[in-house]
């Protein structure tokens, strides 16, 4: 019976490939199964998911984590093998709703709505030990809550919905050393509205969110870069968005965002901020990531349109396909056969790529894939 189910779970991976490439004109890219790996199962929303190595951190409003036929106290944070699926003994526990994670060496970054950390006061951003799960000493007051945080070029990136950081004007972004894990000085590009996402290469900090104005510069409406160093904006990529951004993603190939709106889109730019192409779906799309050649969106929507045009509600004007919470499209903006369909109103909250393993996590208010129990996280590799 398994070669039989084998045999058959190839089949249709090699008819989908040739519908793709049938599609496009060209090879599809490695795509990772629609079939979830095992994993915990949570009482309440996933909002974050970070990789250590084989160790997966997620954060989120959940109080308690089901594994192997028992369950277990997890206050807002756990983490877990990647490969198997069994809970570990971390288990920091947060007052309130962890938001955003992001991990740097043996330390984890978690930011969002919470005044403590396993009894020790901390004010919406923590750092902890990633294998002991002991809080650090770094600690800030955070005049509002961080959305989304991003490691690179030496530092902490930290978005959100703010207006200061230790009594320090800080509109909706801040910057922290990675080594002092004091705040940086002069990185200060000034958001006039919330941060809800981060991208970090080595040459900008791509910002996306409900803003309309990043350091008072015209043509940053929701979608920016800035300088990694001093936050300056990056006046050569200033493209709009059409409604807020949800997620951002980079490549070697562009950027990539996610936005609500009337029906969300995936948006993909070139590193200019051009417009290459827009995917439409029926609901908003709160998620996006890049693997292997392979653009994947989360969100709220049922169905992908057929064309950039919708109406009422997002409904597509002309034609549609079924694409319940998740989807994958490539690089050329053509939608793939990957179609695992989540369950739920809200779906996929938050997506993650596990490079260790090239595959992609995806967290929410979702507690079925493809009929398979999965509270609110699930894997696919």
């Amino acid at each position: 019976m398994r070669f039989i189910h084998f045999a058959r779970r190839a089949l249709l991976t090699i008819a989908a490939a040739a519908t793709v490439a049938a599609a496009t004109g060209t090879a599809p890219a490695h795509a990772v199964s629609a079939s979830p790996d095992k994993a915990p199962l949570f009482n309440g929303s996933v909002y974050a998911i970070a990789y250590r190595g084989g160790t997966v951190y997620v954060g989120g409003s959940f109080t308690g984590v089901a594994w192997g036929g028992r369950n277990y106290a997890r206050a807002r944070l756990a983490a877990f093998d990647a490969s198997s699926g069994a809970l570990l003994n971390w288990s920091p526990a947060a007052n309130g709703t962890v938001r955003a994670l992001a991990v740097n060496g043996s330390s984890v970054y978690a930011g969002g709505s919470f005044t403590s950390i396993s009894g020790r006061s901390r004010d919406n951003l923590a750092r902890i030990d990633a294998v002991s799960g002991a809080v650090g000493t770094f600690a800030h007051r955070v005049t509002g809550a961080p959305y989304a945080l991003a490691v690179g070029n030496g530092r902490l990136y930290a978005g959100g919905s703010f207006t200061a950081v230790d009594g320090h004007t800080r509109r909706n972004a801040a910057a922290f050393s990675l080594t002092s894990g004091g705040l940086d000085g002069s990185w200060r590009p000034s958001a006039d509205d919330a941060v809800h996402a981060l991208a970090v290469t080595s040459g900008r900090v791509y910002l996306g969110g409900s803003f309309h104005q990043v350091g008072g510069v015209s043509g940053t409406l929701r979608i920016a870069a800035v300088s990694p160093a001093g936050g300056a904006v990056d006046r050569g990529f200033r493209p709009s968005a059409n409604a807020q951004v949800n997620s951002i993603t980079v490549d070697s190939t562009g950027v990539y965002a996610a936005t609500g709106g009337q029906g969300g889109r995936v948006l993909a730019y070139t590193t200019g901020g051009a417009v290459r192409w827009q995917r439409v779906f029926d609901g908003d799309v709160t998620a996006v990531a890049s693997l292997g050649g392979t653009i994947y969106v989360g969100g709220h929507f049922d169905r992908a349109c057929t064309t950039p045009r919708n109406g009422a509600q997002g409904a597509c004007s002309d034609g549609s396909v079924s694409r319940v919470k998740l989807a994958a499209v490539t690089t050329r903006g053509a939608l793939t056969g990957w179609a695992p369909q989540a369950n739920g109103v809200i779906g996929v909250r938050t997506l993650a790529v596990d490079r260790n393993r090239a595959a992609i996590g995806a967290g929410g208010d979702f507690t079925t894939i493809g009929g398979q129990n999965r509270k609110r996280y699930a894997s696919f590799n």
